[in-house]
């Protein structure tokens, strides 16, 4: 693991009682409906990338499998505890670097990645992780801040970049040129709210083909 890799790790470790507490409330409102407005069909494998503690768990369907990754061990121990609690048998979860996944070729239909792309080092090599181990036709689903297009918004997120880099994430990662880098074919970009600082892109896994926004 590298130095910015167990950085992170440990960074998220250490937070994850506080994570769960605060940000869990807040971000599961935004997943539970875009996890719902997918329509995720019975027998369907779900990888979710970055599962941290399981915030999005509860949304997820009985009646797909779901398999949840992470490299930081107390998050994943606290997603445990909520799988065992719950009797969600249809979940589990795997220490598992989201740049380097441990799964066969097209393993999944749908392949999450929610608040990540700006927490990984390479956020276009997990994007190819993903779209390897989603079958072809599947979706891969990612939700994020990116940096707004709007100058001094703009302005304002990269100054800060710097500094969000030293906490594991950063703030400097536009949309456009991210879905172009990554080779995305973008079904439909589009937010839940006209306030709302994240993005929902949902991808159409098209293996060999070129993304197009």
């Amino acid at each position: 693991m590298g130095e910015i890799e167990a950085h992170e790790s440990k960074l998220y470790s250490e937070f994850a009682p506080l994570y769960d507490k605060v940000f869990g409330k807040i971000f599961y409102s935004r997943l539970r409906q875009v996890i719902h407005d997918l329509n995720i069909p019975r027998g369907a494998r779900v990888l979710e990338v970055g599962a941290g503690t399981g915030t999005s768990f509860p949304a997820y369907p009985r009646h797909c499998e779901v398999i949840g990754i992470d490299l930081a061990p107390d998050m994943l121990a606290r997603a445990q505890e909520k799988i065992e609690e719950n009797g969600w048998a249809h979940l589990r979860v795997l220490e598992m670097d989201a740049l380097n996944l441990d799964f066969p070729d097209d393993s999944f239909d749908y392949v999450m990645a929610f608040h990540v792309v700006t927490v990984v080092p390479d956020p276009v090599r997990m994007i190819e992780e993903a779209k390897r181990v989603c079958r072809v036709g599947g979706r891969i689903v990612i939700v994020n801040h990116f940096t707004s297009d709007f100058p001094l918004l703009g302005f304002l997120t990269e100054t800060l970049d710097p500094v969000t880099r030293r906490l594991g994430w950063r703030t400097n990662l536009r949309l456009r040129p991210f879905i172009e880098d990554a080779d995305l074919e973008v079904e439909k970009i589009y937010k839940l709210s006209k306030l709302s600082l994240y993005t929902v892109l949902v991808g159409s896994n098209q293996k060999n083909g070129h993304g197009h926004a």
